[in-house]
């Protein structure tokens, strides 16, 4: 039974607004995608980012970054839990893109975003309350 319902949540998650069909396992309880579109490098996510799986994320992430001088836009929407190490990999990458001139924009859902707000770094992180709207804000930077 725990196929049909695996097959309705990536039919649900692929309908969204500009979701990745395709996620690959980065570790047990993270899954990530990417795909280059015409304005920017879009990375989607869904699981936990935490100490278990930041190591995995962070690779993964500057592996799809070192090709391309594209915005990145990083789709935290459908991320289960973050903690401290999460947040420390976000700094991390937003760093990265700032020193390399990249732009960096997070979408997150209302758990990444009271998360990140708890420790004060939403404008750091050009954190956004959705994929639409930071789709958006790449489009008009």
């Amino acid at each position: 039974m725990a196929l049909p319902a695996l097959t309705t949540l990536r039919s649900r998650f692929a309908s969204r607004v500009g979701a990745i069909p395709e996620l690959q396992r980065l570790t047990v309880s993270l899954r990530g995608g990417s795909e280059r579109r015409e304005n920017c490098l879009l990375c989607s996510f869904t699981g936990q980012l935490d100490a278990y799986s930041d190591k995995q994320f962070k690779e993964f992430i500057t592996e799809q970054v070192a090709s391309t001088k594209l915005p990145l836009l990083l789709d935290l929407t459908h991320i289960d839990f973050i903690d401290s190490s999460g947040l420390g990999v976000l700094v991390q990458l937003a760093k990265q893109c700032t020193d390399a001139g990249i732009q960096f924009v997070v979408a997150g859902n209302a758990r990444v975003i009271q998360t990140v707000k708890l420790v004060r770094l939403e404008s750091f992180l050009h954190l956004q309350p959705d994929l639409e709207t930071a789709l958006s804000a790449l489009a008009t930077a």
